[in-house]
């Protein structure tokens, strides 16, 4: 098992006690059925500024924030997960989770923290001497809270979410189909050397859907493209139960894919892009 990849930070947090409810059909057509007009009537302006957050299957609410995250001071807390820690063991196992939100993502979470203040006292000071360093941390550990972020809310119990004839549309018209960009990113996944993930993304140039391999989280293979779907394969995310089955892993990782949460974070992706 690769224990190099994270940081030594051992913080935790507590499990979260969230439930899961049913995919909010009408909302979640309402949302997809207008395109950028339906961002706008959601509440969903400038990038970060959101009515509101969204709910654990995505176009929930008056809005969507795809990194909404608590804040106090301007440091960023630890996230809390839409469902329990056991409630992907269709997929993923309760102790991966645990340890992988409450340990991993902390590590990230304080690197990050600790980064930003950091640059800040170099700027006060004036005194960049250690700024390769500190720049260099920003970028791992920033990379990681935020890709971290996009794989947990990617994720809901099996059988609470499905892919609408919207998403369907969407996949067909940039992949040839649902399944094709399924098996696209699968083989991403498997293959990505050392410690990566596979990622869907939008690219706002050319306005398109593409698929991305990230051997190293903070060097990201294209500029400007916004995470839609995102598969950790490093070794701490699935190894206490498949060792050094990767593609096993990858393979039962679409059983609990919230598909409500790609559909919101693709939409909103577009929203963004000027017209």
């Amino acid at each position: 098992m690769n224990h190099t990849d994270e940081t030594s930070q051992q913080t935790s947090s507590p499990a979260s006690s969230a439930t899961t409810s049913p995919p909010a059909d009408p909302a979640r057509r309402a949302f997809l059925g207008g395109g950028a007009a339906a961002l706008a009537a959601w509440g969903l302006g400038a990038f970060g500024a959101p009515t509101a957050s969204a709910g654990s299957h995505g176009a929930e609410g008056g809005g969507f924030d795809p990194f909404a995250v608590p804040k106090e001071d301007g440091a960023y807390g630890l996230f809390e997960l839409d469902y329990p820690y056991d409630a992907l063991e269709d997929a993923i196992d309760a102790k991966t989770m645990e340890l992988h939100h409450s340990i991993h993502t902390e590590s990230y979470r304080v690197g990050l923290n600790n980064a930003l203040k950091e640059l800040e006292t170099a700027r006060a000071g004036d005194d960049f001497a250690k700024v390769q360093y500190w720049q260099n941390q920003l970028a791992f550990h920033g990379a990681g809270f935020m890709l971290h972020l996009v794989f947990f809310k990617n994720m809901a119990p099996a059988g609470t979410t499905r892919p609408s004839s919207a998403l369907r549309s969407l996949m067909r018209r940039h992949f040839g189909g649902l399944e094709a960009m399924k098996r696209h990113f699968s083989a991403a996944a498997r293959t990505v050397e050392g410690s990566g993930w596979a990622i869907l993304g939008y690219q706002p140039v050319g306005d398109r859907f593409i698929i991305m391999q990230a051997e190293k989280h903070q060097n990201h293979t294209q500029w400007g493209v916004f995470p839609v779907l995102a598969i950790d394969v490093w070794e701490h995310a699935y190894y206490l139960r498949y060792q050094n089955r990767r593609a096993e892993y990858v393979d039962n990782f679409w059983k609990v894919v919230n598909w409500d949460n790609v559909e919101a974070r693709a939409l909103f992706a577009r929203g963004m892009r000027p017209s």
